[in-house]
């Protein structure tokens, strides 16, 4: 039987279009288990019918045009119970209803399976015997198992735009239709949307024999120069809006167009006997299948990279180039399956209010991209139908991952408000970039930023941050093809501390794996979250470790405002190793004749082992800071980046809480500093409770600080303690985030936070 189940799996992956794939499950069930009807009904998006799509057996010259209300026959009633309908006489059930023109009145048995993707019920899967009698066990199982597999195709079909709606062309205005994805870039956009898309196709290309070898080869290294030079381009017309490291990804693109291994396979298989577009195929192909059976997140990307690159020498190949600047003439929200830089770079900025990729996560280079420029971004956006989207209006809700199609009017105004009331709190947060960030009786928080790119250290300053709680050294480490060299590392770090000069700067060692990798240090791993990672690399390659903490004191030369922080802490004897590690750097420098001080080292809390180690790790150290990220996904086993789970991703889950409030109480009396670095730190709502709890530094992006520093300067220290006491009595998040939500609007410091607070419009 699994075999069996494998074999109908791959046919129905392999199958171009929805109505094959809907063609092939009915056939090869009905055969498999010896049915005499095999039919599927999908739900209509719109009206919430049963329409029948597919079947054998019953008369197919209906499907399509009769369905089931939501609320009668055996079909819908598989679907409001989600769950297995089986009877040897369907027409003695109560919910029996005779569907006219399907010929199905003869027919006596029935088993009927929910097709269940998101805990949304899609349609039904139905088997169905003349004879009287129930379909056993393993028959059930195996409906069961088909339907789970019919979930994927149905979505996948929904997000390539396969179906919209079964019964109209597309979905009535005012829909508001609502998709989730991931976070990429802060900010809400509002507008139209434009589908971009890659210029040629590779998997259409067939094999053909070459009639010239020598001229395939010469059009194959014209077209691959055309798209150096598209590169370079594109790289060029974004220069203004970029630092160096950040135009440095456009570099990885010509890194690989560099290849000469690639370029030499290509060329040899064009000797072989293919023409250069079926050459090209042959190899990228081979290629992308190599970095998609890959792990590690960041690798993965690469295939998206390399699959660009491929269709864009292939659409040189074909002289059919398009240009998509000519394509937009007002500012629109780009939308995509897989958006690369690339296809950013031929964009203007002045006509991109958003972007949407279908797929991709935050750790994405056009993610990163977006973060750098401002671009309001939802990343891995699966179930988004993006093919059907091109011209029609959209709200892009960058905060909390959200795409809205068709909106409402009433929707748009709510959004427009946000927009609006956003415009409006930042010339008010202008006033308060040089205030101190106080509660109304004078209790001091100090509000510090997160960094990683250069262009990050003017738009904290111009925020008013009182120095850099983490900056994330693998960012510069990212956009390389290879390791920076100790004196690339100095330059770097010390750009970094001197903007900030005199206030504190702590860098964060190496922290790769997970969803962090470098292109030319691949880990592969099972599990990379619980596997090889953060200080757990850098101890294990001490030349990296070294290197590393040697640039950073030597950039501190004459400054002294450097602090070291070491990620993803599990045991004391790492801090300990590290500890002795950088004092070792600490003396080689010193004795270089370097102007430096000895670092203040402190460790992040990050792992359920450190929150119940902190009083030892406190000991070591001189300050701790707790990511409230990677604290928040292991304590709930959830994948941040992983739009399935996504909605179980909450940093005011109750456990969340007693941890960060447990790791206070447990050194208050050590004298560290005490800190939380991440998106909860950048809440307004997360804020307060931080600051009650006891935290007396708070990090995060420079665009959550004025916002944070607005709503502590508006309550006292008093309302922020009740506001606490009542939360930690909950044992829901939601009851957590409305209770909040009613305790702010009630310290009426609602509209200072209400644009960060999107979900109130959802």
């Amino acid at each position: 039987m699994l075999s069996l189940l494998r074999r109908i799996t791959q046919e129905v992956t392999a199958a171009q279009t929805l109505p094959e794939a809907l063609d092939i499950i009915v056939r090869r069930v009905r055969r498999a288990m010896r049915a005499e009807v095999c039919s599927i009904y999908l739900v209509d998006p719109n009206s919430g019918e049963y329409v029948l799509m597919a079947t054998r057996g019953l008369n197919s010259d209906v499907a399509g045009s009769v369905s089931l209300k939501s609320n009668e026959g055996l079909v819908s009633l598989v679907g409001r119970r989600a769950e297995p309908v089986n009877l040897e006489d369907a027409s003695a059930h109560p919910a029996f209803h005779y569907l006219i023109g399907t010929g199905e009145e003869r027919y006596c048995s029935f088993l009927g399976v929910p097709i269940i993707h998101h805990r949304e019920v899609l349609g039904v899967l139905v088997a169905q015997h003349e004879e009287k009698r129930r379909f056993d066990e393993g028959e059930e199982a195996f409906l069961i198992t088909l339907s789970a597999q019919l979930a994927g195709v149905i979505a996948h079909a929904e997000a390539t735009g396969a179906i919209t709606s079964l019964n109209t062309n597309a979905p009535p205005s005012g829909s508001d239709f609502r998709y989730k994805g991931v976070p990429g870039s802060s900010g809400v956009a509002i507008g139209r949307g434009v589908v971009v898309f890659p210029p040629a196709d590779l998997d259409v290309i067939p094999d053909r024999k070459a009639t010239n070898s020598e001229e395939e080869i010469r059009d194959f290294y014209q077209a691959l120069e055309a798209v150096r030079q598209d590169i370079r381009l594109a790289s060029n017309r974004l220069s203004q809006h970029l630092s160096a490291d950040e135009k440095a990804l456009f570099d990885v693109y010509l890194k690989i167009l560099d290849d000469n291994s690639i370029a030499g396979e290509i060329e040899r298989k064009i000797r072989e006997g293919n023409w250069a577009q079926g050459a090209l195929r042959q190899v990228i192909k081979a290629h992308i299948g190599h970095f998609n059976r890959m792990e590690d997140p960041y690798l993965r990307e690469r295939a998206s990279d390399l699959r660009d690159l491929g269709r864009r020498i292939l659409s040189h190949l074909q002289e059919k180039a398009p240009n998509l600047a000519e394509r937009f003439t007002e500012p629109s929200i780009i939308i995509g399956e897989e958006l690369t830089a690339s296809m950013l770079g031929e964009i203007p900025i002045d006509k991109i209010k958003g972007l949407v990729s279908v797929m991709g996560s935050g750790n994405s280079h056009v993610a990163i991209l977006a973060r750098a420029m401002g671009i309001p971004t939802v990343m891995g956006a699966l179930d988004l139908p993006y093919a059907q989207l091109d011209k029609v209006d959209l709200i892009v809700d960058g905060y909390l991952g959200k795409i809205f199609t068709y909106p409402s009017e009433a929707l748009i105004n709510s959004y427009q408000q946000i927009v609006d009331e956003e415009r409006l709190l930042e010339k008010e947060y202008e006033t308060l970039k040089d205030l101190p960030c106080e509660t109304l009786d004078g209790q001091r928080l100090s509000l510090f930023v997160n960094t990683g790119l250069s262009a990050d250290i003017a738009r904290s300053l111009d925020r008013g941050a009182e120095g850099i709680g983490l900056y994330r050294t693998e960012v510069p480490f990212m956009v390389r093809d290879r390791f920076p060299t100790e004196t690339e590392q100095v330059h770097i770090y010390r750009q970094q501390l001197e903007g900030f000069a005199p206030a504190p700067v702590t860098v964060r060692t190496l922290d790769i794996g997970g969803d962090k990798a470098l292109p030319y240090f691949p880990i592969e791993e099972e599990n990379p979250f619980l596997g090889w990672r953060g200080i757990r690399v850098t101890l294990d390659h001490l030349e990296i470790f070294m290197a590393q903490i040697r640039a950073m004191i030597k950039a501190s030369a004459g400054l002294h405002n450097l602090k070291i922080m070491l990620p993803m802490i599990s045991n004391v004897a790492e801090v300990e190793e590290a500890l002795a590690l950088i004092r070792r750097a600490y003396v080689e420098v010193k004795e270089e004749g370097y102007d430096i001080k000895m670092p203040r080292v402190g460790v992040m809390i990050e792992i359920p082992a450190a929150v119940y180690q902190v009083k030892e790790l406190a000991e070591l150290v001189d300050f701790l800071s707790v990511g409230s990220n990677d604290l928040t996904q292991y304590l709930l086993a959830v994948d941040r980046n992983n739009p399935r789970v996504a909605d179980l991703y909450n940093s005011f889950h109750p456990a969340v809480l007693r941890a960060l409030y447990s790791i206070v109480e447990q050194v208050k009396d050590e004298g560290v500093g005490l800190s939380v670095c991440g998106e909860m730190a950048g809440d307004p709502m997360g804020a307060i409770l931080l600051m009650a709890m006891g935290y007396d530094v708070l990090s995060m992006s420079s665009t959550s600080l004025p916002k944070v520093k607005a709503v502590i300067r508006n309550i006292s220290m008093e309302q922020a303690n009740d506001m606490l006491e009542q939360v930690m009595k909950l044992s829901h998040a939601d009851a957590v985030t409305q209770t909040m939500a009613r305790l702010m609007r009630e310290a009426k410091i609602e509209r200072l936070i209400r644009p960060a607070q999107s979900s109130s419009v959802n």
